[in-house]
């Protein structure tokens, strides 16, 4: 008898995104960051110089779906850590230790990832990319639709 791969479903890309944040902030916490301050930090540690304050909302709102009185919070709580510094009048920059923090985490997770992905094919990859891409452009414009 053959067993075939059921297709995926929501479940399956809800378990994998779990599976993976809960990796991520594994490593996080043993070095005393949120998942939701990670991502906040990335963004300015990926930015060239300062980045406007609401810059960074936009994006930590776009990819979290998350409100932007929280997002301000997280800035305030990076600041406060010195992990980020204003710059300027509604501008913020990564500092040194933000930079250093963004490094050690990214590279404590590298390997881990590596070896998640390791051996599925390139193809399946990109087939892969392509769908959750697909998937989530349609939540997005339906999200818009239910929050008007």
């Amino acid at each position: 008898m053959t067993t075939s791969t059921p297709p995926v479903g929501p479940r399956d890309i809800a378990l994998a995104h779990y599976a993976g944040r809960a990796l991520l902030e594994t490593v996080l916490a043993r070095h005393g960051i949120t998942f939701q301050q990670s991502v906040t930090l990335r963004l300015a540690a990926v930015a060239d110089g300062p980045v406007g304050r609401e810059q960074l909302v936009d994006g930590v709102t776009g990819a979290l779906k998350t409100g932007a009185a929280e997002v301000h919070r997280v800035l305030d709580e990076l600041i406060a850590a010195q992990l980020l510094t204003p710059d300027g009048s509604s501008d913020v920059r990564i500092t040194d230790t933000g930079r250093e923090l963004y490094a050690t985490t990214t590279g404590e997770t590298a390997p881990i990832t590596a070896r998640i992905y390791d051996g599925i094919p390139a193809e399946d990859l990109v087939v892969t990319g392509r769908v959750l891409s697909l998937i989530t452009e349609r939540a997005r414009a339906e999200l818009t639709t239910l929050r008007r």
